[in-house]
């Protein structure tokens, strides 16, 4: 509970003090932020009763700015739900009394479904804009249409006559940059020509992005749910969901995914949800004035980003109770399933991928998985696992050198080069010049006797054209030029993706781990397909793939290899099921992406138990308490307590034998951002507790509103005031501003009981007594240096500034 230092603008805690890497500005839209004018208004002077001043009580007339937060401080969660609960309580009194407040009582218990609604609607068609932002801007690398610029190349050729459905993908009305530059599209020159042009366009976008993000937003960089997980566990960071991120965050998300970086729009459509949650949280009270209520609308807003970004609503809901928040109570569910079902609606109304779906990778398969293909799937999810820890380590090493390096100094220098690299190495491979989604799409796609992609040149010579549905047969020239290139594809990736996550761009990493496991499941899938057709006689395929039949799909093991990929980095297990279910359709395929998903998730955690963005929220400092990890150290509270027994005495208030001049003394010449208030200092028996910047606020209100208020003016924190001389100044009473009922344990409590305690009740510090007396105190960062020294970690990593 440690503070910086004391001013009368604002105190900063250090116990809370955190470096958002490159942020060097400071947005406050989340809450106003308190000024010296806090004590106008219309109340001057001093009410007097026989000549002697009235005692000034801050239990008449609440304070502005008391209750309120310092930014980069973490909340009170009992304090706020309390606060609600009294809310509540007056509200629902006086409903009773007339018309006018019943219907405000109404009017309070639907606003949440209402704000739920807004925020549906603002995600759910700003995620529409995005799909078909970056969809256009990512074609416009290749070419232009000339029916007019703002088609993409899929729609420039729907309207035209001359498109035939084998080469749907080719219409005169589209025309490449080597056509229209030098006047023709073969040749060595046209290829060198749109290879330029697909670099400079990728360098162009990714040096706007970069450049719009670090002059006006620097929250706008990243995925955002590192910092999401962070601000929902209580912490506060002042304009990370703001109006300017949520603008800046919308436009550089567009212009990063068209760049062709290896990177997804998924993570960071969560942060634009919740940016959207956090305005809209402005327009009803209840909300704005209750830091907890909001947070409860953020989770929610998890949700929706979750549901716009793979037009999965259900996967949202369960992602944002499973991965991000961390109080999730049965209310915040419903409404999130509301919200979430309201975002995925109007997506589909905009309907940006244009084929009446909310996903682009729709799937049918047409033949059942057979049990003995448990152990491919099992494959793939041990595959995803060590690519998942392989991938956390090698970019939290490359995060970590990123601020210990020029790199850190220099991100625009850093993205480009980056971009370049990714481009020029790009270009020659049809599977990474494309954007990532439709990779995903084709790898995914079951072969069928239209398909034109060189995943499906088959032998078809034994095929009949009645059915679509084609039998296992030996894969043409084309199969394996594409499994070649598909390798290339998939080292790239992983070698890309470690560099590119966490650049001072919006990144996502759901698509980019979908990719390496769509290329690798795809890759087995074809080897398991030829194998099968040329040894169908082997024990694992007889009795179940007789010669002639449809045994295998390679697209189920991209699909099943996708799911292992993500689990292995994100270690989500029920929500990602559903997702990827949701995602493609393949509602009858759970049972491997289950095992999948389960064997990424053991293999990742035997290496390292932190997901990625749990090892981010460490690299980066956050003060979050992580729920999933065990305490199973035999620790005491006064192991961990403050003050040791090295320190000098715990610093108290007493509560009625100070001074104004006693009190601005003790905040000035000590660090704490909240003091026990005792009895005396002979009985140290406890009374309640007070915040530092309550104090601050109080004390500065009182000298604007009441005259007389000097420093020998007494505080009194008791019910009841003994009368004071005539000739003395006047009284403070502050018994308003304090937590009476402090949480309290012994000092032979064990820790592990402690830190439940915090991650339950959200707790900030917790007094430790030992028969009654006050002994010392723990906080929140005291909590988290503890688990740090346990873990063998720097615990001075934990909150610097």
């Amino acid at each position: 509970m440690d503070n910086t230092g004391y001013s009368n603008e604002s105190s900063t805690s250090d116990e809370d003090m955190v470096e958002i890497t490159g942020a060097t500005l400071d947005f406050t839209e989340d809450v106003p932020p308190l000024g010296r004018e806090y004590g106008s208004g219309d109340t001057t002077g001093t009410e007097e009763v026989d000549g002697v001043p009235k005692l000034m009580d801050l239990l008449d007339e609440p304070v502005p700015g008391v209750g309120t937060y310092e930014d980069f401080n973490t909340i009170d969660w009992v304090r706020e739900k309390s606060k609600d609960r009294d809310r509540h309580r007056e509200i629902t009194s006086k409903s009773k009394e007339s018309t006018w407040a019943l219907i405000k009582s109404v009017s309070d218990a639907f606003s949440g479904w209402l704000l739920m609604l807004l925020i549906g609607l603002m995600s759910g068609a700003l995620a529409g804009g995005i799909d078909i932002s970056a969809h256009w801007m990512t074609d416009l690398k290749e070419g232009v249409c000339l029916n007019g610029f703002w088609f993409n190349h899929e729609h420039c050729c729907w309207t035209s006559n001359e498109t035939t459905f084998q080469e749907r993908d080719k219409c005169p009305q589209w025309k490449s940059w080597a056509e229209l530059i030098i006047g023709t599209a073969e040749g060595p020159f046209a290829y060198i020509m749109n290879y330029l042009m697909y670099v400079c366009w990728a360098l162009l976008f990714s040096f706007l992005a970069v450049s719009l993000v670090r002059a006006f937003a620097p929250y706008a960089c990243g995925s955002g749910i590192p910092e999401i997980k962070t601000i929902l566990s209580g912490f506060i960071i002042r304009g990370y969901l703001g109006k300017w991120t949520l603008l800046i965050k919308t436009v550089t998300l567009v212009l990063a995914v068209s760049s062709g970086l290896s990177l997804g729009k998924e993570g960071p459509l969560v942060h634009v949800a919740c940016c959207c949650a956090n305005i809209l949280c402005h327009l009803f009270t209840k909300y704005r004035k209750n830091e907890a209520k909001r947070r409860e609308v953020l989770s929610a807003a998890a949700a929706v980003g979750v549901s716009v970004a793979f037009g999965a609503p259900i996967g949202g809901v369960l992602f944002s109770l499973e991965e991000v928040s961390y109080y999730f109570p049965l209310k915040t569910l419903w409404r999130s399933f509301f919200a979430a079902l309201v975002a995925a609606f109007t997506l589909r109304s905009i309907n940006p991928f244009g084929n009446s779906r909310l996903v682009l990778f729709y799937v049918e398969f047409h033949t059942p998985w057979h049990l003995l293909e448990l152990i491919p799937f099992i494959l793939l999810g041990i595959f995803g696992g060590l690519w998942g820890a392989f991938f956390i380590r090698a970019n939290i090493a490359w995060c970590r050198r990123r601020k210990t390096t020029w790199l850190g100094r220099y991100p625009v220098l850093e993205v480009l080069v980056v971009t370049a690299l990714t481009a020029v190495v790009a270009f020659p491979n049809s599977y990474t010049r494309t954007s990532t989604s439709e990779l995903i799409s084709e790898l995914f796609n079951d072969c069928g006797l239209l398909d034109s992609s060189k995943l499906c040149n088959y032998d078809n010579a034994n095929v009949t054209k009645s059915s679509n549905e084609l039998p296992d047969r030996p894969a043409g020239a084309d199969v394996y030029t594409a499994m070649w290139q598909l390798a290339l594809a998939l080292v790239f990736k992983m070698l890309i993706t470690v560099v590119t996550f966490g650049m001072k761009v919006p990144s996502g990493l759901f698509i980019p781990s979908l990719a390496v496991g769509a290329i690798a499941g795809r890759l087995l899938g074809i080897g398991m397909e030829q194998l099968s057709y040329y040894h169908h006689d082997w024990v694992i395929f007889r009795g179940w793939c007789s010669p002639g039949a449809d045994c295998i799909t390679p697209g189920l093991y991209a699909m099943v290899g996708a799911a292992a990929c993500l689990g292995g980095v994100t270690r989500m297990t029920i929500s990602l099921v559903v997702i990827m279910f949701e995602l493609t359709g393949g509602l009858e395929y759970i049972v491997p992406l289950m095992a999948a998903a389960m064997t990424s998730k053991w293999v990742a955690d035997a290496i390292g138990r932190e997901s990625i963005y749990e090892a981010h929220i460490r690299l980066n400092g956050y003060p979050f308490l992580e729920a999933k990890e065990e305490f199973s150290h035999k620790t005491l509270a006064m192991d961990v307590m403050r003050p040791r027994r090295s320190d000098p005495p715990l610093s108290v208030l007493t509560q009625d034998g100070m001074t104004v001049g006693d009190v601005e003394s003790l905040i000035t010449e000590t660090a704490y951002s909240g003091f026990p208030v005792v009895v005396s200092h002979e009985s140290q028996r406890l009374v309640g507790f007070v915040l530092r910047r309550d104090l601050i606020i109080s004390i500065d209100n009182a000298r604007q509103r009441q005259d007389g208020i000097v420093s020998t003016s007494r505080i009194f924190f008791t019910e009841y005031t003994p009368p004071q001389p005539p000739s003395s100044p006047p009284s403070l009473k502050l018994r308003g501003i304090m937590d009476l009922s402090p949480f309290t344990v012994t000092d032979l409590t064990a820790m592990d009981i402690v830190v439940d305690i915090f991650r339950k009740l959200g707790l900030r510090q917790c007094l430790i007594t030992h028969n009654g007396r006050l002994l010392g105190i723990i906080t929140k960062k005291d909590i988290l240096k503890h688990v740090a020294q346990i873990a063998n970690r720097d615990p001075d990593s934990i909150l610097f500034n």
